[in-house]
Order: C-alpha cells, then sequence, then structure tokens
C-alpha cells in the first residue's frame, strides 16, 4: 500500500482543497523567505517561526519545531533552502506521531458486545452538532447501527438541531426535551442502545464554559451514570474545537481538559481559514490525539486524521 493508500484519491483531493487558505499562505510566505538563499541560516529560521506563529501553530509548539530544524541544520552542516518543504515534513509529521500513537483507521471500533459510547464536548458554535450528525452518517455508512442521545438540554434549539441530524441520516435519537437531566438522558440511550444491539452511542452534551464547576460536575455526573450502564464507558471523549478560532481553539481545549479526560479531538472548519496549524499546535500542547478534522459542508468532509496526508496537504 503506497503513502496514500489509506484514504482515496478523493478524500485526499478534498483535503488539499479544504487546506488551501492554509496552505497558500504558508508556502507564500516560505517562498518569500528562502527567496535569493541557498541555505537554511539563522534569518531563514527567524521567517519560518514568524510563519508558523502566523498560522496559530502557537509558540511553544513552534519553537520545538525551530530546534528540531535547527537539529538537522547542524547534523547536515549545509542545509539547503530546497530541502525546507521535505524537512518541515519530516519535523512536524514527527510532532504529530508523538501525540498519535498509531494511525487511525477509517471509522473502525474495537471489537466488543457492549455498544461503542462516544461523549461530546466543546462550546456552542464550534459545530458540535453538526460533526456529530457527520460522525453519525460516516459510522452508518460503513454498516454500523448508530444512536444519538440528546444530552444537551440546556438549549431547545440544540434538541432539535440534534433531531433534524437524526432524521437526515435516518438514525434514533433519544431525547428528554428541554430542562431534562443530561445524566438520565445519557443513562436512557445506553440502555436502549444495548437493548437494541446498537455498534455506536454518540451523546450530545452541553457546551457552556462560564461556569466551569457546574460543567465538571455535569460531565462527572453523566460519566458516572454511563459507567453504570456499560462498563468504561464513555469510551471517547471527543472534544470539538473551531480551527478558525486559533487561539482561542486552545484556550477551550485548556478549560475541556480540566473539565473532563478529553482522549480525542475534532477539529472543524478548517476549510475557511488559514490558521490550520492549530490542528498541529492543539494536538501537541495537550498530548490528545487529534482524531477528525472538517474541511468543508458535506457529509464526507469530516475526515479521520492521518498525519502524513495532513502535513503533506500543508506542505507539498
Amino acid at each position: 500500500m503506497g503513502l496514500f493508500g489509506i484514504f482515496s484519491k478523493s478524500k485526499k483531493e478534498n483535503l488539499d482543497k479544504g487546506l488551501a487558505k492554509t496552505k497558500d499562505s504558508v508556502i507564500k510566505k516560505l517562498s518569500r523567505a528562502v527567496v535569493g538563499k541557498s541555505k537554511v541560516d539563522e534569518d531563514v529560521l527567524d521567517e519560518l517561526e514568524e510563519i508558523l506563529i502566523s498560522s496559530d501553530v502557537g509558540v511553544d509548539t513552534t519553537v520545538r519545531i525551530i530546534e528540531r530544524i535547527e537539529k538537522r541544520v547542524q547534523e547536515d552542516k549545509f542545509l539547503g533552502t530546497s530541502e525546507l518543504n521535505r524537512i518541515l515534513k519530516e519535523e512536524i509529521s514527527g510532532l504529530l506521531q508523538e501525540n498519535n500513537k498509531g494511525e487511525f483507521n477509517a471509522w473502525e471500533l474495537p471489537k466488543s458486545d457492549n455498544p461503542y459510547v462516544i461523549m461530546v464536548v466543546g462550546v456552542n458554535g464550534v459545530g458540535k452538532t453538526t460533526t456529530i450528525g457527520k460522525l453519525a452518517y460516516q459510522f452508518k455508512q460503513s454498516g454500523r447501527k448508530v444512536m444519538l442521545g440528546a444530552a444537551d438540554t440546556f438549549r431547545a434549539a440544540a434538541v432539535e438541531q440534534l433531531h433534524i441530524w437524526a432524521d437526515r441520516v435516518q438514525v434514533p435519537i433519544v431525547d428528554q426535551g428541554m430542562g431534562a437531566d443530561p445524566a438520565s438522558v445519557a443513562f436512557e440511550t445506553l440502555t436502549q442502545a444495548k437493548k437494541d444491539g446498537i455498534d455506536v452511542v454518540i451523546i450530545d452534551t452541553a457546551g457552556r464554559l462560564h461556569n466551569k464547576i457546574n460543567l465538571m460536575n455535569e460531565l462527572s455526573k453523566i460519566k458516572r451514570v454511563m459507567d453504570r450502564v456499560i462498563p468504561d464507558a464513555p469510551h471517547e471523549i471527543l472534544l470539538v474545537l473551531d480551527g478558525s478560532t486559533g487561539q482561542n481553539a486552545f484556550e477551550q481545549a485548556k478549560q475541556f481538559t480540566l473539565a473532563t479526560e478529553v482522549n480525542a479531538l475534532a477539529i472543524t472548519k478548517l476549510d475557511g481559514t488559514a490558521k490550520g496549524g492549530v490542528v498541529i499546535g492543539v494536538s501537541d500542547q495537550f498530548k490528545i490525539p487529534v482524531k477528525y478534522i472538517g474541511i468543508g459542508e458535506s457529509m464526507t468532509d469530516l475526515q479521520v486524521f492521518n498525519r502524513v496526508e495532513f502535513v503533506d496537504s500543508l506542505f507539498n
């Protein structure tokens, strides 16, 4: 299987298209940084540092990337600017590998007699409900039975939106209406899912950060209740971040990782921004693997993240 064997050609094309704004920004700036220079020197590295920070890779992660490249410069003695793209790809890919232990295989699930439970967290407006709908669609396309749980009972709109997605994808949904106890919704969803032989359960949760203690208590309660129905549930706590918000995404990641044990990230809206570097920075800073990226509006534009593909699309 070749380098891009995991992804179909059309998926790679979609990824290239989705990351085009970030790539254009990075490549143009890189080209300007190396114009008239044959080797990677201090000036080129300074420019590179600025480029990565402006793409929202984040200061700490940028420093780590620059240090890795400096080490290569020292080892190679003469590093040509023509090789800079290749070196960048290798070093950033290596950095992402530290947090993505093994690649995720598209829509595969661990073998179990119980449903696989994904609890989705994130502030309102980041594309949380849309991500849940797209996940449901992709899992259903891969032959899985999917059920949704409307545990974001704080906003009537959240429950309504989830119903729209359940109808669109044609999957069952458990809903106790606005104002219901989120843990009660989670309990009913998992109980029903076990009875119906469901493969994947996706639970939506409230996305308010203004009162962190309440959020923490609520998420902990939902987790405790789930664990009673299905041991070790939720198996995945997926934090959805809006890639176009850049540094704000880092702040949200910080708050949610304090509130609950996030073990996977979905980064959305990457097609509308030149801040795609946020994927690299958030993964590196929080040591949490990026599992999904959103690069467009269609159902199939939520892709399972592949670091080699991603870095290739950014620096090719």
